[in-house]
Parts: C-alpha cells; structure tokens; sequence
C-alpha cells in the first residue's frame, strides 16, 4: 500500500487491498477498483519502490542544429534543474535520426518522489534554452499545392 503502480493499464498508488480488489488512485484523483485476479495474472511495475530513478525524456533538434552544442545545452538545463541528483551522470544520447528530428534521449537521475517536478522542469526550461540559442525543435508541416486553372 502506498506505492505508485503501473498494472493492466492502470496507474495509480495502491490505496487498499481488498480479499478480491485493489483500489488505486490516479494522479487526476480517480478511484480505479482492479480485481486481484486480474493483477496476480500479469505483470506489475512499481514506480515507487525505488528512493532514486531515471526520467527519461526525448528532444528532438532540427537536422541543422550542431548536436554538441545542443547537448551542452541540455546538460546546463539539467545541471541548473533543483529535482536533478548532480553527482550521477546525466544520460545524453542520440537514439534516433528521424524524418524531421535528430532525437536526443534524456535521462537524469533524481529521487522519486521528484519525478514529475524534474520532468516538467525539463520541458519548459529545454525548451526556454533552445530557443535562447536558437536551436530548431522540428514539428511537422504539410505543404500543399493546388493547380491553377488557365
């Protein structure tokens, strides 16, 4: 009880465990009842049980972007972050070259129950960063092209 799960679908800390239900409550505070049966059946990931974790985070840069450059920009933000745990390593990794984004994935550590401050620290302040040094985040575009009628 009282740990942050994530089972058939569902997440939320554990309120009570019943003979044939868990309750659980949501980050948006709903009440989601889940038989046991169904629980004991499949797997369950415990968000909780750990006092540290990693936030993993992707940040896609424009294909014109100096990707050194973008990554001593994102581990400024993350070593100025109040949540980020600055004695471990912050992970900073090109995982992807997508079809309008060179992808970073981001992963610092920090104690769980700062999770979510990091992680939305990250969003706004990468972002506030990048564009200080106007560094491109793609997004898609459509161009579309209509004939003229003569």
């Amino acid at each position: 009880m009282g740990d942050f799960i994530v089972t058939q679908g569902y997440s939320g800390t554990v309120k009570e465990i019943q003979i044939f239900n868990t309750i659980l409550v949501t980050l948006d505070n709903r009440i989601i009842i889940i038989p046991n049966g169904s629980i004991t059946g499949g797997p369950i990931e415990n968000l909780s049980a750990n006092p540290i974790r990693k936030v993993p985070m992707v940040f896609g840069v424009g294909y014109g972007v100096d990707i050194d450059h973008a990554r001593s920009v994102i581990q400024k933000v993350a070593g100025e972050c109040p949540g980020v745990i600055q004695d471990k390593p912050v992970d900073i990794f090109i995982t992807e070259l997508a079809e309008s984004s060179v992808n970073f994935a981001v992963r610092p550590w920090c104690k769980t129950e700062d999770y979510w401050p990091v992680y939305f620290y990250m969003q706004e302040y990468i972002k506030k960063a990048f564009d200080k040094d106007n560094i491109s985040i793609p997004f898609p575009q459509l161009d579309v092209h209509m004939p003229t009628s003569n």
